[in-house]
């Protein structure tokens, strides 16, 4: 009979151990908790990793680590990796971080183990120089770990803004996300938010309730579509976990892994020198009709690549990423079929933030102007209209990417100037000839310069001077001759050359330098 081997037996236990505190590990808070999540409609962490991946590239990092706490029975029943998923893997072959709260167990509360492991894949995102993703579905800091799970956040806010503007950093909303857990997702670059799944509110209906007597339900407070077409926060919505994911995988087709490099070019079958004549009938010839700036987009940009960021809130305003011969390029643009396209509190914001990004990230600036002007009223003024406008002055003055602008109608005074004008250092400014450049509207001009003579004539006599004053200041002013005359148009084109234009701009502008004065940062006025 043959003798055992005692180190034999020892390795294949330590294989056993090992595989079973993967097993356990895998099983988060168990198969209960795994079935209560399913029957939510909704994916465990690591099912949500493994739909949002490649198939087979997630190499799980601390997968075994434990929380060192014991208070309120935390010294029983602890679970390997501690309600966190973190690692790396693949995403269309671009490498990834991502990190994901497990909801089985003790509904994804965020304690030290969990801060850990979302810094270290952080570390490493910022060491490899490619994007993060987090996923997120927690009921908040783990009160039973006191402090330290404040810690925890605090390491992970930290990393937030130490990553800003080096890598790219997406979170996916997609389970509750209260009190200081928003505040990660807040710093980030895109917020995806899963339709009827996704929660964030700083304070929750029944906290609400006690303090204010406010009766609110989850969604009207921090739902999907509060946060996409209300506060702004969020800035897209899925209405499945997979389209989430799916909007997650858009995203990274238009943008770089980090600061230092810049996003792919994509083969693409739509000539550069495509014209689309419809162009050129496309912008009413009566100022006061209205057209959807992205019919203009859409034409002008490679076919179907416009692919619109923050859709549903502040409508005055467009964002998104586009392609112009397969180049990565951001769009920013007013929308008359909005509000006039008027710039207002919540706009600015929304373009200001999304050049920055641009800028940060090596993507070309377009703009498409077509605003008469920051809206008006006194709600506005007390609302900071000044503050609000000023964060787009601040963000095209500063951004040191490719800025071309093209003004298809109305670009009146102070907002004329913010939205990528020659003097906030754009590098092509071109006009369509429906363009109207001046401090104001030809009736508002006339008001002005006219009204004290307008007022000594019978009412009848003032009406024919009036009309013979505003097409005289027409004929002058409202048009993009002046400003051409001057420099501040490079040229005046005609509507279905904006394509080949553009993207000659681009192309020109490929090995743009630039230099600024030596400063620690500057101070945007939030």
């Amino acid at each position: 009979m043959a003798q055992e081997n005692p180190e034999a037996k020892t390795e294949l236990d330590g294989i056993k151990k090992l595989k079973e505190l993967r097993e356990q590990s895998k099983l988060g808070g168990g198969e209960k908790r795994i079935a209560a999540q399913h029957e939510k409609g909704k994916k465990t962490a690591r099912e949500r990793i493994d739909a949002l991946l490649d198939k087979g590239s997630f190499q799980e990092l601390n997968g075994l680590m434990l929380n060192r706490h014991v208070d309120f029975g935390m010294d029983k029943d602890k679970v390997p990796g501690d309600g966190m998923v973190a690692g790396f893997g693949t995403i269309n072959g671009r490498k990834v971080c991502v990190y994901a709260q497990d909801f089985t167990v003790m509904g994804g509360s965020f304690g030290e183990v969990a801060g850990q492991k979302a810094a270290r894949v952080m570390d490493l995102a910022m060491d490899a120089g490619v994007p993060v993703i987090a996923i997120n579905d927690g009921g908040g800091a783990r009160i039973q770990e006191g402090i330290f799970s404040l810690y925890a956040f605090g390491e992970v806010f930290y990393r937030n803004v130490q990553c800003s503007g080096v890598i790219p950093q997406i979170s996916v909303i997609s389970g509750p996300c209260a009190g200081g857990a928003v505040y990660s997702p807040a710093l980030t670059d895109f917020i995806i938010m899963t339709q009827g799944m996704g929660n964030m509110y700083i304070t929750g209906p029944e906290v609400i309730k006690a303090v204010t007597h406010e009766i609110v339900d989850s969604e009207t407070l921090g739902g999907a579509n509060t946060h996409s077409s209300i506060s702004g926060v969020a800035h897209f919505v899925g209405q499945t976990e997979e389209e989430s994911f799916a909007i997650v995988r858009k995203i990274l087709e238009y943008i770089p892994d980090n600061n230092a490099s810049t996003p792919k070019v994509v083969a693409t079958s739509d000539s550069p020198f495509r014209a689309d004549k419809e162009l050129d009938t496309l912008v009413p010839t009566d100022p006061n009709q209205t057209y959807d700036i992205r019919d203009v987009i859409n034409r002008v940009v490679d076919t179907g690549s416009f692919f619109e960021i923050h859709a549903n809130f502040a409508t005055s305003a467009v964002v998104g990423f586009a392609r112009l011969n397969g180049e990565s390029v951001g769009i920013s643009a007013n929308n008359p079929a909005s509000m006039a396209g008027t710039l207002e509190m919540n706009s600015s914001d929304k373009i200001a933030r999304f050049v920055r990004f641009c800028d940060a990230f090596n993507i070309p600036v377009i703009s498409f102007v077509d605003t008469p002007g920051f809206m008006p009223g006194t709600a506005t003024e007390h609302n900071g209209i000044i503050r609000h406008g000023a964060k787009i002055l601040y963000a095209y003055s500063e951004a040191s990417v490719p800025k071309i602008s093209v003004v298809t109608r109305k670009a009146y005074g102070g907002a004329y100037i913010v939205m990528g004008s020659k003097h906030l250092r754009a590098d092509m400014c071109f006009a369509w000839p429906t363009a109207e450049i001046a401090v104001m509207g030809a009736d508002g001009a006339v008001n002005i310069l006219h009204g004290k003579a307008l007022k000594e004539k019978t009412p009848e006599e003032a009406k024919a001077i009036r009309a013979e004053l505003v097409a005289e200041y027409k004929e002058k002013f409202s048009n993009p001759y002046q400003a051409a005359g001057a420099g501040f148009i490079d040229e005046v084109i005609l509507p279905h050359e904006t394509r080949q234009r553009l993207i000659a701009a681009l192309d020109i502008l490929r090995n743009k330098q630039t230099t600024t004065p030596a400063k620690k940062h500057g101070n945007i006025p939030l």
